[in-house]
């Protein structure tokens, strides 16, 4: 893809994204003002520009290996109605199975997390599971419109193979279906959908939005809730600490399983109040009630954040010690590993 292409794709995606928002009408509320959501509590995580220059002019980050072989593990086998499959496919990316159904989340399978092909962080690690090893795919969650969490050529691709419904944050249908999916349905905080016998909620988090310098937070951010076979997991993508989580434990006692970001944490003073560290991580364990919770969003993408490689692996095993907790509490899946509860 030539620079002008690439440039031309970003500007196709903000308009995209503009079009949802001039389109779709969304209730005023608590995060909502009319024309751009918002963080509850006054929290802001609009560093700006100069924050972003700063950070960029001071980065010393660990340095990444250049590419990291996965492990070959077993794949994915069907699973029963009273299970649930998780398979870390990378950074933010499971294929979960849940009442006998099968979704992904945020899929991203490209080389880079950026708008342009050329530039933005780079993959070290290929995906857990390549689009072939994948079941045939009854949904795809998407849980805000960041490059690491939405890109239109996964989503193109899994369009192509599978016809599967999205459900996604506020603002993104026109985006993803400018990328090929057409049946999509967008949640505000809190509302449910069902989908092929699964209760999908979508939940608060601490974070922000934009797919460009014109766009920002024109659409929602949030997690998933996922209900079935009388099981619930609970799939947070992208968040800082914040009171949402006690919110959640709350409105869902007994989460079996939680997916919750370990990694993109330095420096803290840019990321603290959209990522948590490994620390706030077991916090967030602990807050939602979960009998067990994975790690994610780490170890794929080198550039996204300061922090080496295996920096958030060996942080949280420190904080899982600390409070009390044991590996099967709270741990990490290699590259392709799936763990059945």
């Amino acid at each position: 893809m030539t620079r002008r292409a690439a440039l031309a794709g970003l500007a196709a995606s903000v308009t995209a994204t503009g079009m949802a928002r001039a389109t779709t009408p969304y209730p005023l509320s608590d995060h909502y003002d009319g024309k751009r959501f918002f963080n509850t509590g006054g929290v802001e995580t609009n560093k700006g520009l100069g924050a972003l220059l700063r950070w960029q002019r001071e980065r010393n980050p660990t340095p990444w290996p250049d590419w990291v072989e996965n492990k070959p593990w077993p794949k994915p086998q069907p699973v029963g109605q009273g299970d649930i499959s998780v398979t870390f496919i990378g950074h933010a990316c499971f294929l979960i199975g849940i009442g006998g159904r099968w979704f992904i989340t945020d899929p991203v399978y490209a080389e880079r997390a950026s708008p342009v092909s050329f530039a933005g962080p780079k993959r070290v690690r290929a995906p857990g599971l390549s689009f072939d090893d994948l079941p045939r795919l009854d949904g795809i969650l998407v849980s805000h419109n960041h490059y690491d969490h939405l890109d239109r050529d996964s989503l193109r691709e899994l369009n192509r193979r599978f016809q599967a419904p999205v459900v996604t944050s506020l603002g993104n249908k026109a985006l993803i279906r400018a990328s090929g999916p057409q049946v999509v349905t967008e949640l505000d905080w809190w509302q449910a959908h069902m989908l092929a016998g699964v209760e999908i909620t979508y939940v608060p988090a601490q974070h922000f939005s934009a797919r460009g310098p014109f766009d920002r937070n024109e659409t929602l951010w949030g997690g998933f809730v996922l209900r079935a076979g009388g099981r619930t997991l609970y799939f947070c993508a992208d968040s800082g600490y914040c009171p949402h989580f006690r919110e959640i434990g709350r409105r869902f006692p007994g989460i079996d399983l939680s997916l919750i970001p370990i990694g993109a944490y330095e420096p803290r003073w840019f990321m603290q109040a959209m990522h948590v560290n490994p620390e706030e991580a077991v916090q967030v364990h602990l807050d939602v009630g979960s009998r067990r919770s994975i790690g994610m969003h780490f170890g794929t993408f080198a550039g996204l954040t300061d922090e080496g490689i295996d920096d958030p692996v060996t942080a949280l095993a420190a904080a899982r010690t600390a409070h009390g907790l044991t590996e099967q509490d709270f741990g990490t899946l290699d590259f392709g590993q799936t763990l059945v509860i």
